[in-house]
């Protein structure tokens, strides 16, 4: 009988401007990868182009509120009278086939995520500086003075919650940065802990 591996749920957060989703971009490029974006479940009508399942997976209000209350989320948020979150029988199936689950999340849903599974692998992707961080934020041309500043309060308060992480990626360069976590999720395969509920005492001879 084949033993799977089981997945490894990666949660990748940063402030606005540092790049992350750039970064995972980079990242599912490797597609010899068993790699998945996790599909958020939404309160939102579809548009035109997404398909259920695919891009969300759309829900009524009442729908989402029973899943609250019977704790199927990893993490949940409401935004512009709409509830956004992560499924977390989808996530734990996928998981479960041996595929790595990657989380693009703001850091106070990682926070909720690591109280639910805090054997996931959380990677906070920094800046090399808050300089630089205002500078990509600024040559973005999307954001007024007052955004820009209001961003740059959040991202202090969001760097400053970092060592609630298991690792740090500097994004220097997009390139350095995605290498590094291909490196972190290599790693986290060869954890002890994962290996011996993957393999079993058996399997690896331990008495």
């Amino acid at each position: 009988m084949e033993l799977i591996d089981k997945g490894v749920l990666i949660v990748l957060s940063g402030p606005s401007g540092v790049g992350k989703g750039t970064v995972r971009a980079k990242v599912f490029e490797e597609s010899h990868r068993c790699l998945e974006y996790s599909v958020s479940m939404t309160t939102r009508k579809p548009r035109p182009t997404e398909v259920d399942g695919v891009d969300y997976f759309f829900v009524t209000h009442e729908e989402f509120a029973q899943r609250i209350a019977e704790g199927k989320f990893l993490e949940y948020a409401e935004f512009v009278g709409n509830f956004y979150g992560t499924p977390l029988d989808y996530v734990q199936e996928r998981l479960n086939a041996g595929k790595d689950v990657m989380l693009e999340i703001e850091v106070e849903g990682a926070l909720q995520v690591k109280k639910v599974m805090p054997d996931a692998c959380f990677i906070f992707v920094a800046p090399p500086s808050m300089e630089e961080l205002h500078h990509r934020i600024v040559n973005r041309g999307t954001e007024d003075p007052a955004r820009v500043a209001g961003r740059m309060k959040k991202a202090e308060v969001e760097i400053g919650l970092a060592h609630e992480y298991d690792y740090i990626v500097i994004n220097d360069t997009v390139d350095n940065a995605k290498n590094r976590i291909m490196a972190i999720i290599d790693s986290e395969h060869a954890r002890s802990a994962r290996v011996l509920e993957g393999y079993g005492k058996k399997v690896l001879k331990i008495d």
